[in-house]
């Protein structure tokens, strides 16, 4: 890699670090971190098990990566509070199945339950959703997002193993599922909220 790509990585990185220091007030539940990739026709999904309260680790092996039977095997993750996150995704799956299937119309139907509905307004989640050609995030505001290159994270850990699969797409040949699972390990190693361990790695597309 050049060495003006590496300073480029290391300032970036260095940001996102200062950012997420000062956003956290070190005392609140902290989830977990979800990372998507998509390469060569394969999507996959990794997710990070861990949950700390404060500065004290409450579960190591969460699982929050799901394959959903829906519309051909799409893939669904979430970070936030496990009650709201399981709420938003029922949600979802009865928005899936109205559309038939179709992931993007899916997403935005839900997105426009979540605006108005009063109850869903209060859900602190976000769904990673993705099947073998779209990559879509579900925010917190209600709005689907999908990412300029085909890679989402979120969680405590988010933009470190956003940071880490973006310089992998780049500058590796590894497989999805290979930069999924290396992006939640390096997010470990600096996040403190983040094990380093994926409880799971799922993928769609390709022979999987």
């Amino acid at each position: 890699m050049p060495a003006s790509e590496c300073l480029r990585y290391m300032l970036r990185f260095s940001y996102q670090i200062h950012r997420a220091a000062l956003d956290s007030d070190g005392m609140g539940m902290h989830g977990t971190t979800i990372v998507a990739v998509r390469r060569d026709g394969v999507t996959a999904i990794a997710g990070d098990g861990q949950v700390t309260l404060g500065q004290t680790i409450m579960k190591t092996g969460a699982v929050k990566v799901r394959r959903l039977e829906q519309g051909g095997g799409i893939l669904v993750g979430f970070a936030g509070a496990v009650a709201d996150a399981l709420t938003l995704l029922e949600k979802f799956e009865g928005a899936l199945s109205g559309a038939k299937g179709n992931l993007q119309r899916a997403a935005i139907e839900t997105a426009k339950l979540w605006r108005t509905d009063r109850v869903l307004r209060n859900l602190e989640a976000m769904l990673v959703l993705a099947d073998r050609d779209t990559l879509l995030l579900l925010s917190g505001s209600g709005e689907v997002l999908s990412p300029d290159e085909p890679v989402i994270a979120v969680g405590s850990g988010g933009p470190y193993a956003l940071t880490a699969a973006k310089a992998l797409l780049r500058h590796s040949s590894l497989s999805a599922p290979e930069i999924a699972e290396q992006a939640i390990r390096l997010a470990g190693e600096i996040d403190l909220y983040t094990s380093g361990q994926p409880t799971q790695v799922l993928s769609v597309g390709g022979a999987s």
